[in-house]
């Protein structure tokens, strides 16, 4: 890449930013659109506009999102959408302290010396992008004294990232104990999750022996158990029944319009009775729906009553009268042996992933080894692929490899295009492939809770970017570019990896442009959205449930959003001394995420969750580890170019590590429970144990008819009225 094709890339990623956001104010002003850009709002009750639609600034978003407090994003969102802002601007203080002293020191330092024009092979640019090298430490000769410069720097950027982390640990954990400590009545907070049951006595049934075991434990607060049940067919026939009352509804909607088109009494809907409407008897489908509800009622029903009484397994939810309590259970040893009576948090409600409870303690940690195996050998082999990619969609190795393109590629505008985004866009398709796969190995090592297991996804994707797309970009471009000379002399790889660092900035400073400019200008607009739910609502759904669920927004994705965060921290990071001209660019996407997103928050995106604020400890551990890969790569960098105070780095990592030692011993266990000092603040009012109860039961166990509440089993004297949400 040519550095105008750098320049040209920066413009036309910023112009496509600019043209999105005018989308963003043109559409988003539309009425019929306010469900897509507006959908948080709307689910609170609230107008969607603030002020009004008529005297609304076509850029009032940006002001709203400005003066938006950190308790309107509470409100609005939740505590973790809190915590997430906690971490947008903690890195983007960190990258804005160490720009201001590293472009103010460090480019001059580095401009003004010329050891590119003594050695113009000195890089992987090969002299094609020397107006960014002389801005690197590519332009420092070896050995210099002006690389003082460049190592006073590594402990500045350092010392920054400590200060502010620290502040940000203090501030999350004040965040979450607040959260825990309002007197709003939380039902996780009131129970406790019970696995690895042991055998059952002869004559005893599982209830039974739940109930009289915490009972003897906590005689004057236990309350009353629940104990997990096999809910495979029970699930299915209530899943089948929901499918029927969607039909119906959808039915009974085609049928109204029909009305209100001008029949008065309107044509009534009918379908075919075999497989997927194809062939059949042909009926009334309302009349159909309500017989077909009505069965499936009944078989549900009585379903329900043998699931709970005959498939109870060996795991089971207590809850108890006070929250002290509960905090109490979830942090004691119950018992001897480690894999017998395990007492945890219980997870929200919503979040708890039934099939997962009842999965035995060594099994678990049998799954969890294969699962760390398996991602282990899918970052090795992915690195293989994307090492390719990133060596092969370089518009000259295009052209080598397929001849026939040149005519097209040689053209000035498209080699323009190419040339800016090609490898960049091919890597982010290759890493779009990636989620739902490490989402997949989060569950099924036997994770009980959703939001763990994106904690879990979380993690392995951060490990999975930083070495196939920070290492193995390099790593692959260089060999890629630099395979006869290590055939020749197979000792100059190590100095050639080192010395191609200033040149793949480039590459990765053009990666974040796309990123920040493209990528947040198409989540501002929700073109995507947008164009799904017209399409939905226009040829797809007829009843109030089918536009809603067309238009329903999901939560923010923390998932594939805080490794995204991290990669880029990473990047920044590791590049910031090297090629300090990247830190404008890191600044600029956190902070057009932090714009962007607090418009999304406060608008769009509506939690599946709360975990208050478990994802922090998470984030921490991967800022410190980008800062240990940043100070271990700049140790590396300074020895290969022989500086003969490298050794000065030495004590950097070794403080990294100490100072996240610290962290972890003062703040996280407070993460992984609740302080007892935290859970015996008063609540404003006595809680329902009955409803608290009853928001534990899986919406298929819950009886259709009221005065079907008495029944015995796994759970008793439960109704369907008064769910507490």
């Amino acid at each position: 890449m040519e550095f105008s094709s750098f320049l040209t890339s920066l413009g036309t990623s910023f112009i496509i930013f600019i043209i999105l956001m005018l989308l963003f104010t043109w559409l988003s002003a539309k009425r019929g659109n306010a469900v897509v850009y507006y959908p948080n709002r709307i689910l609170k009750g609230l107008e969607p506009w603030e002020g009004g639609l008529k005297t609304r600034n076509p850029l009032a978003w940006i002001r709203e999102a400005l003066s938006s407090t950190e308790q309107d994003v509470i409100n609005m969102s939740g505590i973790d959408t809190a915590v997430y802002f906690v971490f947008l601007g903690t890195v983007l203080g960190i990258l804005v302290l160490s720009g201001v002293v590293l472009l103010l020191g460090l480019l001059p330092t580095a401009s003004t010396d010329d050891e590119v024009k003594k050695n113009a092979k000195s890089t992987t640019s090969k002299g094609t992008f020397n107006d960014l090298d002389k801005l690197s430490m590519a332009n420092i000769e070896e050995r210099s004294p002006r690389l003082w410069a460049f190592l006073i720097a590594v402990y500045w950027v350092s010392l920054v990232t400590y200060v502010l982390s620290w502040k940000a640990y203090k501030r999350v954990s004040a965040l979450r104990a607040n959260a825990l400590m309002s007197p709003e009545v939380k039902p996780e907070q009131f129970a406790v999750l019970v696995r690895d049951l042991p055998d059952v006595t002869p004559g005893q049934t599982r209830k039974e022996q739940v109930d009289s075991y915490f009972k003897s434990i906590y005689p004057d607060t236990f309350y009353r158990s629940l104990v997990v049940t096999n809910n495979k067919k029970v699930d299915k026939i209530w899943a089948e029944l929901e499918g029927y009352r969607k039909k119906l509804a959808r039915t009974e909607a085609i049928y109204e319009e029909s009305i209100r088109k001008g029949n008065s009494e309107g044509k009534r809907p009918t379908n075919k009775t075999g497989f997927l409407g194809l062939y059949g008897k042909q009926v009334d489908s309302i009349e159909y729906y309500n017989e077909k509800i009505k069965k499936m009622t009944q078989k549900l029903e009585a379903e329900q009553k043998v699931t709970l009484r005959e498939k109870q397994l060996g795991a089971a939810l207590v809850f108890f009268t006070d929250r002290v309590t509960a905090a109490l259970a979830a942090q004691s040893l119950h018992a001897q042996m480690v894999d017998k009576w395990t007492v945890t948090d219980a997870p929200e409600p919503r979040q708890l992933i039934w099939t997962n409870l009842t999965i035995k303690f060594f099994v678990r940690i049998v799954r969890q080894y294969m699962v760390y195996v398996l991602v282990f050998l899918t970052i090795v082999f992915y690195m293989i692929p994307i090492g390719f990619i990133s060596a092969i969609t370089t518009l000259e190795n295009l052209r080598k490899l397929l001849p026939f393109l040149k005519p097209i590629v040689d053209q000035v505008q498209i080699k323009t295009v190419l040339e800016a985004y090609l490898p960049q866009l091919a890597l982010i398709i290759f890493l779009a492939l990636l989620p739902m796969f490490l989402l997949f190995l989060s569950k099924i090592e036997g994770i009980p809770s959703g939001s763990h297991v994106i904690r879990a996804a979380s993690g392995k994707y951060f490990y999975f970017s930083v070495l196939n797309v920070f290492i193995g970009v390099t790593i692959g471009g260089t060999l890629f570019d630099t395979l006869k000379s290590v055939e020749e002399e197979p000792n100059s790889l190590v100095p050639l990896l080192a010395k191609s660092l200033p040149g793949n900035a480039t590459f990765f400073i053009t990666f974040v442009a796309l990123k920040f400019f493209v990528g947040y200008g198409l989540e501002l607009s929700r073109i995507v959205p947008l164009i799904i739910y017209h399409l939905r609502r226009k040829y797809l759904c007829k009843s109030e449930a089918e536009i809603r669920e067309a238009w329903f927004p999901g939560d923010i994705s923390y998932a594939t959003r805080v490794p995204s965060d991290m990669l880029i921290i990473t990047i920044v990071l590791c590049y910031s001394v090297i090629a300090p001209v990247i830190i404008p660019f890191g600044v600029l996407y956190f902070a057009l995420g932090w714009l962007v997103l607090r418009n999304q928050a406060l608008k769009v995106y509506v939690p599946s969750y709360e975990s208050y604020g478990r994802m922090w400890p998470h984030m921490h551990t991967r800022i410190m580890g980008a800062l240990l890969l940043y100070q271990v790569t700049m140790l590396g960098y300074f020895g290969v170019i022989q500086f003969y105070y490298t050794p000065i780095l030495i004590p950097a990592p070794i403080l990294s590590l100490l100072f996240y030692y610290v962290c972890r011993r003062k703040f996280y266990n407070a993460f992984c429970h609740t302080a007892l000092e935290v859970a015996s603040q008063e609540l404003k009012e006595t809680p329902n144990m009955e409803l608290i109860f009853r928001s534990y039961i899986p919406p298929s166990l819950i009886p259709e008819k009221q005065e079907d509440e008495q029944f015995e089993g796994a759970l008793s004297r439960v109704s369907r009225t008064g769910t507490f949400v």
